[in-house]
């Protein structure tokens, strides 16, 4: 016994105190550190501490430390099962071998059996050089269990340190990915082997760091300025979801009564569709105590996707933002959106969708980019979403986007507006122009004449009861009725059940 102990504090110890002295001076903290932030304290049930490697030559055979590089296991997060990975950056720079992939394999392998969510604290070199091909093989099998897990359990990626190469797909292929700046990077090919391809010359952090990931690719969906503030963040968003695709997200007790009024809200949306205003406005509004938590807050603004509690059920909420570019659907936005929209079908999270929408992205390099492919990712979301879906426009919906913001036709299954709402398949002052321009134009006064037109279409086409007279929309609401009309719509369809047709899979457009 006496030898065992020794063995399993040398393995809990790590190596050198000088590595853990290294790792602090970055501003970094250690794996194990790591995981009491994340897990409940004192649950936490470590698999193969002892494990160490086999391989030899080029003087692994003389380094053998305990873990490997990577500690395995489970614990709680609020009282229920996560299963979790922490690369050890102390040892072989986290970088990850046979072994050490190995365990990695196994703990996924476990969190797929039991049912429960799976973080993974990432602060690695990638593959192990020494080790060869057998390294490479080790992520070949994490990639495939990130797929197989895929809309099973949660997976959630924690960019802790360098990601690069290979290693950088495994957090790709995940559900979220956070990220701390200066810290953590993300990239295929470093700086050196862009500078020896390109000639261009960039620093880590301006190539792969958080900011970038966060608001220029799209590959973060958080970021944070510590590792405390981010790991914290991780345990809110796993308060927030199911532990696995057979359960429903967990029901918090609601002290915000559903019957609030929203007195703020018929002051908030300007009548005026050209004119801005704030949507992350009307959700705190509308939602439990006026908390939310964005997703990809900082890469395709001009739509928001949230998660969010309405009378303490746990929501998926997407919704245009007019204070970016209108809150047009752009390639950026509709691609966000529909990964937003699959992921919470694939965990049982109801979907209620805010629409003020002037149409898709107008332009020469929209269309070239593939408009059609990527706004067609969010139509085909939608439409393949079983979930309860609630729409509510607010203002405007009109042409295309429309129609893919969840409107009834593609299967909501209901749909709201408030009293502004303006449905159509164009604005009237576009309408008018196309479907008057000869009386327009042979008019004595064409201005007069085009205003009357307008006026014409808005009276007929374009009032706020036109699409509910024709059953396009399932009620006009006041305003100030919303979060009562939203909370009671997502009660009554608690017990959904939508099958879709007996396939092997769909064929998404990509």
């Amino acid at each position: 016994m006496d030898e065992l102990t020794r063995i399993k504090e040398e393995a809990g110890r790590g190596p050198d105190p000088k590595t853990t002295e290294a790792q602090h001076a970055k501003g970094k903290l250690t794996a194990r550190e790591r995981i009491e932030l994340l897990l409940d304290e004192g649950s936490f049930n470590e698999v193969e501490q002892l494990r160490r490697h086999r391989a030899t030559g080029f003087g692994l055979e003389t380094k053998r430390p305990y873990t490997d590089g990577v500690i395995t296991g489970w614990g709680t997060v609020d009282g229920r099962t996560v299963f979790v990975y922490a690369h050890d950056f102390r040892i072989f720079g986290g970088a990850l071998g046979e072994a050490h992939a190995s365990k990695i394999h196994k703990i996924m392998d476990m969190a797929i059996a039991a049912g429960a969510p799976l973080v993974s604290l990432n602060d690695g070199a990638g593959a192990r050089i020494q080790e060869g091909v057998s390294a490479l093989a080790g992520y070949g099998g994490i990639f495939r269990r990130n797929t197989r897990a895929s809309g099973v359990i949660p997976q959630i990626s924690v960019m802790l340190g360098p990601c690069a190469g290979g290693a950088a797909y495994s957090p790709a292929l995940t559900d979220f990915v956070f990220m701390v700046r200066e810290t953590s990077q993300m990239f295929i090919t470093g700086p050196d082997v862009v500078k020896a391809v390109t000639g261009e010359e960039i620093t880590q952090n301006a190539l792969g760091g958080a900011d970038v990931h966060a608001e220029t690719s799209g590959v973060c969906h958080f970021a944070y300025d510590d590792e405390e503030t981010c790991i914290a963040e991780v345990r809110y968003l796993l308060s927030l979801l199911p532990q696995n695709n057979r359960e429903l997200p967990p029901r918090a007790h609601c002290a915000d009564s559903v019957d609030r009024p929203g007195d703020f809200l018929l002051d908030l949306v300007p009548a005026g569709g050209n004119r801005p205003y704030d949507m992350t406005r009307v959700i705190e509004e509308i939602v439990d105590d006026g908390e939310y938590l964005e997703v990809h807050e900082r890469w395709a603004r001009n739509i928001i996707c949230a998660l969010a509690r309405l009378d303490g059920q746990v929501v998926g909420i997407v919704a245009n933002q007019p204070q970016t570019l209108a809150g047009v659907l752009d390639i950026e936005a509709s691609e966000k959106a529909a990964r937003f929209v699959q992921f919470c079908d694939s965990f049982n999270i109801p979907l209620v969708t805010l629409v003020d929408v002037p149409g898709f992205l107008p332009g020469v390099g929209q269309e070239h980019d593939g408009i059609i492919r990527h706004g067609a990712k969010l139509l085909y979301a939608y439409c393949n979403a079983t979930v309860p879906r609630i729409s509510l426009i607010l203002r405007k919906a009109y042409g295309g986007a429309y129609i893919v913001m969840d409107s009834q036709s593609i299967g909501a299954d209901l749909t709201f507006a408030w009293p502004t709402n303006e449905i159509a398949v164009m604005g009237p002052e576009g309408a008018a122009n196309v479907i008057f321009r000869r009386q327009i134009a042979a008019a004595p006064d064409p201005e007069a004449t085009r205003r009357q037109k307008i006026k014409e279409y808005k009276n007929e086409l374009v009032h706020p009861y036109y699409a509910a007279e024709r059953g396009l929309l399932d009620d006009v609401i006041d305003p100030r009725d919303t979060r009562r009309t939203l909370s009671r719509a997502i009660a009554m369809l608690a017990a959904k059940s939508g099958d879709l047709p007996k396939r092997k899979h769909g064929n998404p457009p990509q």
